[in-house]
């Protein structure tokens, strides 16, 4: 008898032992497939959050580019938002492409984009030279179209970045899909900073010259073509030797530029 509850004792312990046993694996599979479908959940997460962030950054451009399509809204840029803001102040007077003298986008055309009106935003054989000398370690040159800056006016920052280069190209081939190459080059005139806190073409004249840009001419509109690459240190009213003498070559340019400047007239 005493052997018999042995034994009986022995199977229980036993059959004790592999219940806790089983027990264990049955909670390791439960654990390893909550994991998982933790896992799952993050990932799903974080796509749904790329592609909603993707969405976002592209189609509020759009929206907006498409609003800008209407003559009578008068776009602002970020950096003249930013100087807003901080209080440093941002003055512009809006004047319509149609009332500027022509030898001044003729002018900025020579100096900024001379294939404006050929390209679809990006000037693809001025871009691929520029990535060719980074590669050979040269100096480079920058290859942003009007259109270009324009959509780093708009919507992106003032900042140096490859970022910010790379979101530059696939919003200047969306504009061009949208506005008008005339309605870019206004807008653009009229949102360029041209001294600290003063903003488009029309104020930039009064400034500098004090008459408006509807009766600039050649060597005014050259001067401020001049002054556009950097705006903080160059003076168009008091223009420096090397200033005047890339004035000159830009006022020769936009006197020939007839066929370069069909698609804003």
């Amino acid at each position: 008898m005493a052997k018999k509850a042995t034994l009986s004792a022995s199977k229980k312990a036993a059959l004790k032992q592999n219940t806790k046993s089983d027990k264990k694996d049955v909670e390791g599979v439960t654990m390893s497939g909550k994991n998982r479908k933790r896992r799952r959940s993050v990932k799903s997460f974080v796509t749904r959050f790329v592609l909603a962030f993707t969405v976002l950054i592209f189609l509020i451009p759009a929206l907006l580019l498409t609003l800008y399509r209407f003559e009578f809204v008068h776009p602002f840029s970020t950096l003249m938002v930013r100087e807003a803001l901080i209080g440093h102040g941002a003055k512009r007077e809006w004047i319509d492409i149609n009332d500027m003298a022509p030898v001044l986008y003729q002018s900025v055309l020579s100096s900024e984009d001379g294939q404006f009106c050929s390209h679809s935003g990006v000037d693809w054989g001025a871009l691929n030279q520029v990535i060719e000398d980074a590669i050979d370690g040269e100096k480079t040159r920058g290859a942003s179209t009007i259109t270009m800056q324009l959509m780093k006016n708009l919507f992106l920052w003032p900042d140096r970045s490859f970022i910010r280069k790379a979101l530059e190209i696939p919003y200047a081939l969306m504009a061009e899909l949208i506005l008008p190459k005339k309605r870019i080059m206004e807008i653009y005139l009229n949102v360029a900073e041209w001294d600290k806190g003063i903003f488009g073409v029309e104020l930039a004249a009064k400034g500098y010259f004090g008459r408006s840009a509807a009766k600039l001419g050649p060597r005014y509109s050259s001067l401020l073509a001049v002054t556009l690459p950097n705006p903080k240190k160059r003076n168009a009213a008091k223009p420096t030797r090397s200033m005047d003498r890339v004035a000159r070559i830009i006022q020769r340019r936009a006197k020939v530029s007839g066929a370069y400047v069909q698609c804003l007239k």
